[in-house]
């Protein structure tokens, strides 16, 4: 499917499995600990799935692992390619491919980055609207979320 979002950039957004290539230079965690999904508070955006981009030959599957180790200190156990999706600006063009992934620990640090750690919540909509990145209005990332559900992951 295809879109403008809210920066006026055109977005293709494609679902995808686990037999799908995985060739994105960014990645997203739609991340689950325990019950609840696990998001991160960037320090100049406010609360957002972890994810990042892709280091040189790293592979999306380790960059998501590195990635959410960073931001939140959390280890997966679990991961699913879900979905991809191509952004195209003025600038620039990136790919992020989007993975549901459950952690089974948290350990504790004392640098998360340019984030301010782990934080829970049982769903997007109960995060205070003050505190929300504005990626957790971005239609690609809530048509990814609305397709974790479909999936019957959380």
């Amino acid at each position: 499917m295809e879109f403008i979002d809210q920066k006026n950039q055109h977005v293709t957004l494609r679902f995808c499995n686990a037999n799908d290539e995985q060739s994105g230079d960014h990645v997203l965690g739609l991340a689950h600990y325990g019950s609840q999904l696990l998001f991160t508070k960037h320090r100049q955006r406010g609360i957002e799935f972890p994810g990042g981009k892709c280091e040189a030959n790293e592979t999306s599957e380790v960059a998501l692992a590195r990635e959410i180790y960073e931001e939140t200190g959390g280890k997966i156990e679990a991961a699913y390619y879900i979905a991809q999706y191509t952004v195209t600006t003025q600038t620039r063009v990136f790919t992020k491919d989007v993975f549901v992934c459950y952690i089974n620990e948290i350990e504790p640090k004392t640098d998360y980055m340019e984030t301010d750690g782990p934080i829970c919540f049982d769903s997007i909509d109960v995060i205070p609207s003050d505190e929300k990145s504005f990626l957790l209005e971005d239609e690609a990332i809530l048509k990814c979320v609305e397709r974790m559900y479909q999936l019957g992951f959380h």
